[in-house]
């Protein structure tokens, strides 16, 4: 069935606009960013089949060449989609930037929707002001962590640069689970001497999973749950 043989109200843009975006299902959503189907399936359709076979967390971190290997998905709807997710998690990140990262969580709500879906594990420092804002974020590893393969020079030479008060580490378990390895725990502790020794405040290490986070507790932590 194509949308125009649905009747006018029951169409995604004509529900939105009587009864708000938040009425509407995820593929009605979606049907409304990708506007057309493929041969046999309108909009909706397309959208519903896509979020059956990936949900909603993994299509959002599918790459353009992932989305085009999705029947019916050419370069220009890959695109859309993936406009769709970035746009979503830039305004999330906005929502947290003028806020203090004053506890694990806050952490956790400004990383958890760029890291949560990753299938390679990041490392991520956060800079921050005498406030606890994020004054700038930086990926300086991507890989299997572990205590060597974490450079020191790479983390604390950004921080010095931009003057941060302190820095905040984090990086993603792709399987889902938060709970610090003994290599984390390692890494930590590596990361604390040298801020010491360069007068920058490591403030906490936060490991991001699918739905919770984790984190490696030392002793003087200023975050509070």
């Amino acid at each position: 069935m194509k949308i125009l043989d649905i009747p006018p109200e029951n169409r995604p843009r004509e529900r939105l606009a009587a009864l708000g975006p938040s009425a509407l299902s995820d593929a009605e959503l979606l049907a409304i960013i990708l506007k057309t189907g493929n041969k046999g399936e309108n909009a909706i359709d397309m959208s519903n089949r896509l979020f059956s076979r990936h949900g909603l967390g993994k299509l959002s971190g599918c790459s353009l060449a992932e989305l085009q290997e999705i029947n019916g998905i050419g370069n220009a709807k890959a695109c859309q989609i993936m406009a769709l997710f970035e746009l979503g998690r830039r305004q999330s990140r906005a929502n947290v930037l003028s806020k203090p990262l004053n506890s694990p969580k806050d952490v956790f709500d400004y990383l958890s929707p760029r890291m949560s879906h990753l299938e390679q594990e990041h490392f991520v420092v956060l800079l921050l002001d005498s406030k606890n804002r994020v004054k700038k974020e930086e990926t300086v590893f991507i890989g299997t962590l572990n205590s060597s393969s974490v450079h020191p020079r790479e983390i604390f030479k950004s921080a010095i640069k931009e003057s941060a008060n302190a820095i905040i580490v984090a990086h993603n378990h792709p399987s889902g689970d938060p709970t610090p390895s003994e290599d984390d725990r390692r890494t930590t502790k590596k990361l604390m001497e040298i801020g010491k020794m360069m007068g920058v405040n490591l403030v906490d290490h936060i490991i991001i999973g699918k739905e919770q986070y984790g984190r490696v507790l030392f002793k003087h932590n200023p975050l509070t749950d």
